[in-house]
């Protein structure tokens, strides 16, 4: 600490330090309302409760999935921040200041193109902000429009695909729960006869593959 205090770039030392420790304590947070990672969790939370998994996979397990694919879903924008910000502020050519500038036009890209018009009208009239014409000018939004209007689609799309994954399992406790009535077996719980063909089902349909590449394909 005394060798930084009788340097002259005391200050510098002190800022990035600042910076860095304000980063990770935001950086959960960014992941979620900024990135994929919110309709990747919520789709395969719905997934598990459609099925009538309490606890498999675990939570762990889902979010380490969920992480995953969120890291390959945003591998262009990560490359597009690295290059066109991370590497020249490292290389001492360009501020902080503007290394954010140059970070958030990539993620607002992101952003913008997985954005409904009606999430992005709405926060814009909420903020006394006009609704710019076409997405190129959708750029000077600030990001405290974009996020939120993003984070509401993802919302909505997320909750579209969870209604998607119910119907096959729920049809399925309904022919299960039918078929025990009719041979007056009502005592006998239905869930337990339909999980094993909820997990057939599943696994004969390939239900991660298809899954997975619905959820991927479904980013722009």
């Amino acid at each position: 600490m005394d060798a930084w205090i009788n340097v002259n770039g005391e200050n510098v030392q002190t800022l990035q330090i600042l910076f860095m420790t304000t980063l990770l304590m935001l950086l959960p947070s960014m992941v979620v309302m900024m990135t994929s990672f919110t309709r990747y969790i919520i789709s395969f939370s719905f997934l598990r409760t459609a099925m009538g998994l309490q606890q498999n996979p675990p939570n762990m397990v889902l979010v380490g999935i969920a992480l995953f694919l969120t890291l390959f879903t945003m591998s262009p924008v990560i490359s597009q921040i690295q290059t066109t910000a991370y590497e020249p502020y490292v290389a001492e050519e360009i501020t902080q200041e503007e290394f954010l500038q140059r970070a958030e036009v990539p993620l607002k890209d992101f952003m913008l193109r997985n954005t409904e018009n009606s999430s992005l009208e709405l926060f814009c009239n909420l903020a006394g902000e006009e609704m710019p014409a076409d997405r190129e000018s959708a750029r000077d939004l600030p990001l405290r429009i974009v996020v939120p209007s993003f984070l509401t689609t993802e919302l909505k799309r997320a909750f579209e695909i969870g209604f998607y994954l119910y119907i096959p399992f729920l049809l399925i406790d309904v022919v299960v729960a039918s078929a025990l009535m009719s041979m007056g077996m009502i005592m006998l719980p239905p869930a337990m006869i339909s999980m094993p063909f909820k997990l057939l089902l599943f696994i004969t349909l390939d239900g991660w593959h298809m899954l997975f590449s619905t959820l991927v394909q479904g980013f722009q």
